[in-house]
C-alpha cells in the first residue's frame, strides 16, 4: 500500500506540473491555427534543411514551452506544411531553448556556468543534427501519424514514383464549423477550412479557437495521463539505488543519469534542481547528459509524440538522441573530467 500511495502521488505530481504546459502548447498552437497565416510562415523559413533544422531549434525563444507544450505546437507547424526540419527541431530543443529552462538551469548551476552554457549548445546541436537527418526523408508523410499525415500537402510527384496515400483514420479529431457540424481532419474539406480560417471575422476564430483548444486537451491530455502513470509506475518499481550504484565509472554514469531522466520525466522547468541534487554522487558530464536527454525523450514526450509520428519514426528520435546525447558528453568528460 506504501508503494501506490507513493506512486500515486507521483502520478500526480506529474499532472500537476505537465499539465500546465501541456496547455500553453496548446494555446499557442491554436494561435498558429487561427492567427497565423501559414503561407507566411512556411516563406520565413529557411529551404537549407540545415540551416531550416537551426532555425526551428531557435524558435523555443518564441514560443518558451517544455516538452509537454512542445508537441502540439510542432504538430501544428506540421499540419501547416512548415518543412520537417524545422518541426523537428523545434519538437527536439524548445524545451531547453527557451528563456524561462535557461534561467532556471543559471540559478540551480550557477557556480557551474558551463553547464549552463554547454546545456544549451549541446541540445541545440542535437535538435539541429537530427532535423536535417530526418530532411533525407523526402515525404515524411509515411513516418506519420494518419492524423498529421492527411493534413500536409503532398510533395510533387517524381518520374517513376507512385503517390502516397494514407491509411483511412479510424477515429480522429476534428474542428466544429458553421452551425454546429464538424468537420474531420482527415478530409480534404478540413484542408479547405483550415486554409481560410485567417481571412474569418475575429468573431468566428475566437470561437474556433477556444474549439480547437478543448479537443486537443482531451486528446493530447488522455497520452499525457497514460505516461506519467507510466512514469510514476516505473519509479516505483526500480530501485533507485541500482541506478545510483552505476554513478562512479566516467561511462556508466553517462548512460545512468540518460535512463533516469527518461524514467523520472521532470518538467524542463525545474530538472535542473532534481540535477544537483545527484551532483555529488555524479560526474558533470553524467549531470549535462540529464539535462539534455530528458528535455528531449522521456516517458511522457514519448507518448505525446506518438500523437505526430508513427512508432518507427519515435525510436529513430529516440535512438538519434541517446547517442549524440551520450557522445557529446562524453567528449565533455574525457576534455575536462
Amino acid at each position: 500500500m506504501t508503494q501506490f500511495n507513493t506512486g500515486f502521488t507521483l502520478f500526480l505530481s506529474l499532472l500537476v506540473e505537465a499539465i500546465p504546459f501541456l496547455l500553453l502548447g496548446v494555446l499557442f498552437s491554436g494561435l498558429l491555427l487561427l492567427f497565423i497565416d501559414e503561407g507566411k510562415l512556411i516563406a520565413a523559413m529557411p529551404k537549407n534543411p540545415l540551416l531550416g533544422a537551426f532555425a526551428g531549434s531557435l524558435i523555443g525563444f518564441l514560443f518558451p514551452v517544455c516538452e509537454c507544450g512542445n508537441v502540439p505546437v510542432a504538430r501544428r507547424l506540421l499540419m501547416q506544411g512548415v518543412p520537417a526540419p524545422v518541426a523537428i527541431g523545434f519538437l527536439l530543443a524548445a524545451p531547453t531553448i527557451n528563456p524561462i529552462v535557461i534561467w532556471a538551469t543559471w540559478t540551480a548551476f550557477r557556480d557551474q556556468p558551463e553547464i549552463v552554457l554547454l546545456r544549451v549548445l549541446c541540445s541545440l546541436a542535437i535538435a539541429t543534427i537530427i532535423g536535417w537527418v530526418f530532411s533525407a526523408q523526402a515525404d515524411l508523410r509515411p513516418m506519420l501519424h494518419p492524423l498529421v499525415a492527411c493534413s500536409i500537402p503532398a510533395p510533387k510527384p517524381k518520374l517513376g514514383k507512385k503517390d502516397y496515400s494514407p491509411s483511412l483514420l479510424q477515429s480522429g479529431t476534428f474542428i466544429l464549423g458553421g452551425k454546429g457540424t464538424s468537420i474531420r481532419m482527415d478530409t480534404p474539406e478540413f484542408i479547405a477550412a483550415a486554409g481560410s480560417i485567417t481571412s474569418k471575422p475575429l468573431k468566428d476564430r475566437l470561437r474556433l479557437f477556444l474549439e480547437n483548444t478543448v479537443q486537443e486537451l482531451r486528446e493530447l491530455g488522455a497520452v499525457l495521463v497514460v505516461g506519467s502513470a507510466i512514469a510514476a509506475t516505473l519509479q516505483v518499481a526500480v530501485p533507485r539505488e541500482i541506478i545510483l550504484s552505476l554513478g562512479q565509472d566516467p561511462i556508466t554514469s553517462i548512460v545512468a543519469m540518460m535512463v533516469l531522466a527518461a524514467v523520472v520525466s521532470i518538467c524542463s522547468t525545474v530538472d535542473s534542481f532534481f540535477a544537483l541534487s545527484f551532483a555529488s554522487a555524479f560526474t558533470s558530464a553524467s549531470l549535462l547528459a540529464f539535462l539534455v536527454f530528458g528535455p528531449m525523450i522521456d516517458l511522457k514526450a514519448i507518448g505525446l509524440m506518438l500523437s505526430i509520428f508513427k512508432s518507427r519514426a519515435v525510436f529513430y528520435l529516440l535512438a538519434l538522441a541517446a547517442q549524440l546525447t551520450f557522445l557529446l558528453t562524453l567528449i565533455y568528460q574525457i576534455s575536462f573530467g
